[in-house]
Order: structure tokens, then sequence, then C-alpha cells
């Protein structure tokens, strides 16, 4: 299937929103927010501070009377130049393949379709996903999956490959800064067509050289969420 014809599929498996955080968490009181240099306010705090980004956030939410601040998807980032793991001598990665939900830590994460689990990992360089967990989608004869960042440790304990989980199931819940890769609470939700053999881990953050592979094998996950129409 082209990745044309994938971005469809996935727009048709469903007309009403999904969602992968606490149901009772209405979309209504949802907002987006930019991450990238073209807000300025990220000028104005150190962006290599967990706390200042959680100040930041919390602010931003309580600024626009919402509970989540969402938004990303090929969103070029700064924020990752403090880590040397997402750069190189050559390249560094800063295209955002996902979307984030930025919210309370231990807010319930939801599977966003049935499913299985693929596998889970505590992915634990700096700026990495911390506890991840990855599910395995088959629609169709389609499969597919989906990917859940950032999570807290004892979301991964009382889990095993091959489970069977529901759509709307909540699979773990938000972890803090000291679990998370040093971030402020908050999911990374991806789809991923093609896992390339890897466990429990995906790139959620492509270089510009990689940039066309990745945008086929990780579509928009609105087209399957529809928070925006």
């Amino acid at each position: 299937m082209t990745a044309q014809k994938f971005n469809q599929f996935l727009k048709e498996i469903t007309k009403e929103p999904l969602f992968v955080i606490d149901k009772e968490i209405t979309i209504e009181s949802y907002t987006p927010i930019v991450l990238s240099a073209k807000n300025k306010d990220l000028l104005k705090f150190d962006i290599s501070s967990s706390r200042s980004w959680e100040n930041y956030i919390n602010t931003f939410l309580n600024n626009n009377q919402a509970n989540v601040a969402f938004g990303g998807y090929l969103e070029e980032r700064n924020l990752y130049d403090r880590s040397k793991y997402f750069k190189n001598e050559t390249e560094k990665r800063n295209i955002h393949l996902g979307i984030d939900f930025w919210c309370e830590e231990n807010t319930k994460v939801l599977a966003v379709l049935d499913g299985e689990i693929h596998s889970f990992k505590i992915n634990d360089n700096y700026g990495d996903y911390g506890p991840t967990i990855i599910l395995k989608h088959k629609i169709d004869e389609e499969v597919f999956y989906s990917l859940y960042g950032h999570l807290s440790k004892s979301s991964l304990k009382e889990i095993k490959v091959g489970d069977h989980v529901k759509q709307g199931e909540v699979i773990g819940f938000l972890g803090d800064s000291s679990v998370n890769g040093d971030y402020a609470p908050h999911l990374h939700f991806q789809i991923i067509r093609d896992l390339e053999g890897k466990f429990g881990d995906y790139p959620g953050v492509s270089s510009l050289k990689d940039f066309n592979f990745y945008t086929s094998n990780c579509p928009n996950p609105n087209l399957l969420l529809k928070i925006t129409q």
C-alpha cells in the first residue's frame, strides 16, 4: 500500500475522534501549542531544564484555560539540541514525528485501537522516551503500530508481550521528569508502519536527510485521532 493510500486508510478507520489519554479530559479542553523556533517564548527560559519546561507548560495551560496542550507533528524543534543523543558531527535530528500531549503526570494513557502489546522498554538515553509501549494493530489485513512514550516505570510492570488490549483500555500513565527523559510530563504518540525490527523503541525525531522516509513510515497521527478536523 502506498503512503498516500495508507493515509487514506488511517483516515477512514473512524469518523469520530479517538482518545490516547484519559477520556474524562474532553477534547474541548485541549489547546494547540507550537514548540518550534517560531515560538519566541522559548527564548525566555532555559529549555535544557525540565523544571522550566514544566513551569512554561503549566502557565501556557492556565493562560489558555486548557487541560492539555497538543501538537508537534513534523515540527522542527531546537529543544533536542541539549542532548548528544539527537545529533552527531554530520547531522542532527530535530523534526518531530509524533503528536505530543502535554498534561499532568499520572494521566491515564489509553490504547488508541484494539491490538496487542508488541514490545516495551525503558529508553533511558538523556532526552529519550523513558518507559515506552508499542502496540501492534491489524485492520483489514493491514498491520501497523502505535507508540506511547514518556510513561511511568510502573506502566511496564504488569504487562507482557502478546497481551491483548481493547480500544480505550488504560495501558499506562504519564511519568515525571525523573523517568521520562527529563521532560515536563507528556505523552509522545506516534503511528509507525514498519518497525524495522526494533523492539520497544523507534525514532521519534528525524533528520532532514531521512525526512522523506520517516514521513512515509510515520504518518500524521491526527489522520486517525481527529483532534482537529
